[in-house]
């Protein structure tokens, strides 16, 4: 969610944030992966914003058709075997977009397709991804959320002495 709430304002940025989560990276990311990535997550903010389960499927169905591959297993690091959704030797954006688009089809189709959206609270933007265990999270966090239950109890209070 980092990359999409808050885009990497430099190559060396977009670098420590993919080491920071354990994503090993095939180069040093260039300018130009900078702004592929960025053009991504537009694309992929798309599927966190849609609501509806079937066009929400589609439009993530498009990215890993674009992005990923079929599955395979992989050592490469020597830190154990895993699986890949995408080529060996794929660029940095494609190897993110990979990553991520595969990343939220499991994310949805293991906890529920409606657990991915766009903060609720009024003056903010940002996607979170939902992992709470009744899977009714609204906000991206503690502060909107409180931030709005605040608002609505004022809003009761103002119009309870109306």
């Amino acid at each position: 969610m980092s990359l999409l709430n808050d885009p990497c304002a430099t190559p060396a940025e977009l670098a420590d944030r993919c080491e920071e989560a354990g994503l090993d990276l095939a180069a040093a990311p260039t300018s130009s992966d900078l702004e592929a990535v960025g053009a991504f997550m537009a694309q992929w903010r798309r599927v966190v914003a849609c609501s509806e389960h079937e066009p929400r499927a589609a439009t993530l169905n498009a990215l890993m058709l674009e992005y990923a591959s079929a599955p395979w297993l992989t050592d490469h690091a020597g830190t154990g075997w895993h699986l890949h959704f995408r080529e060996p030797d794929v660029d940095v954006p494609r190897q993110i977009a990979a990553l991520i688009s595969v990343g939220t089809a499991l994310h949805l189709s293991g906890l529920g397709m409606d657990r991915l959206g766009i903060c609720a609270a009024g003056e903010c933007s940002k996607a979170y991804a939902d992992i709470s265990r009744n899977g009714r999270q609204r906000y991206c966090s503690t502060t909107c959320a409180n931030r709005e239950a605040v608002r609505r109890h004022r809003a009761t209070r103002a119009s309870a002495t109306v």
